[in-house]
């Protein structure tokens, strides 16, 4: 994570993540390009009624915004790549897998389950700013998950009730999986004719579309709900995953799932850190008393 000393530094560093000018980032927020350049510059801090309109907009962390916005601002760390801020370098890293299982029971009430007509515009705009393999964001696909997997499919949000991040998980066919598993159908290509009512068939086949939270806190109420849905969870299954994210490596190693492949030649093309892995498993050992 980057260190972000100011308003402007956060502004003109969204501008350059997602290759925007300070006209159409004017234009996105309804400013004129002179406001703009003055946040930038430090010279007028955003009017609080302002904030919601840039919060809304480009998803940045609301704590994040009003934590830098400020006379006396509180430099905050933040990943535009994973969207996750933290007061401080020590809390950056997610904590051990232990840590999580004692934890499970805690719940929030800051969760809910999927709004698809309020809540898809920010989802489909966040997939799309993160810059990575799967730039096509089916919302049928999504609408059709969450009526056949509701438990698994959630959004949270922050204190002050912005979008703060969500769970999509995808219940597929056999036949999907094994595609996905071989290389011969891709993440992005997924379609609503791939998903199935988890009940139907030998095993029930869960895969991960997307989990992500603005902050480590957050991210530990989203998880805590997934592994309760599977500590609770009776019948055989799988899960698995595609992804290119980094903060999850260590933890996905601790759960015990296994890595079936990686993608060197993505990893080159995208610039990642890691290569896009896909992996396997279940939690039933690690949720095991």
């Amino acid at each position: 994570m980057k260190k972000y000393n100011s308003i402007g530094e956060l502004l003109i560093g969204y501008r350059v993540f997602n290759g925007m000018s300070q006209s159409e980032f004017a234009f996105n927020i309804n400013v004129d390009i002179r406001t703009v350049q003055r946040w930038e510059s430090n010279i007028t801090l955003i009017k609080p009624e302002k904030e919601e309109d840039i919060v809304l907009e480009t998803l940045l962390p609301y704590q994040l915004v009003h934590n830098l916005n400020a006379t006396v601002p509180i430099p905050t760390y933040y990943d535009f790549r994973i969207r996750k801020y933290s007061l401080n370098e020590f809390s950056q890293e997610l904590p051990n897998t232990t840590w999580f299982k004692t934890k499970i029971d805690i719940e929030t009430k800051r969760e809910r389950l999927i709004d698809y007509d309020y809540d898809i515009k920010y989802i489909v705009r966040f997939l799309d700013s993160q810059h990575n393999d799967d730039h096509f964001v089916n919302k049928e696909l999504i609408k059709e998950a969450i009526r056949l997997l509701p438990e698994l499919n959630f959004v949270i949000t922050d204190d002050s009730g912005y979008y703060a991040g969500h769970c999509i998980i995808f219940p597929i066919k056999e036949s999907t999986y094994l595609k996905l598993r071989n290389k011969t159908l891709k993440k992005n290509e997924i379609r609503k004719s791939d998903l199935v009512n988890s009940n139907e068939g030998e095993r029930a086949i869960f895969f991960n579309y997307d989990i992500t939270a603005d902050c480590n806190d957050n991210v530990f109420y989203i998880i805590a709900t997934f592994l309760r849905f599977f500590r609770d969870y009776k019948e055989a299954y799988l899960f698995c995953s595609y992804t290119e994210r980094i903060d999850t490596l260590k933890l996905t190693n601790e759960f015990g799932l296994k890595m079936v492949w990686k993608d060197t030649e993505r990893q080159k093309e995208l610039g990642l850190e890691i290569p896009p892995r896909f992996i396997e498993g279940d939690y039933k050992k690690y949720l095991s008393p």
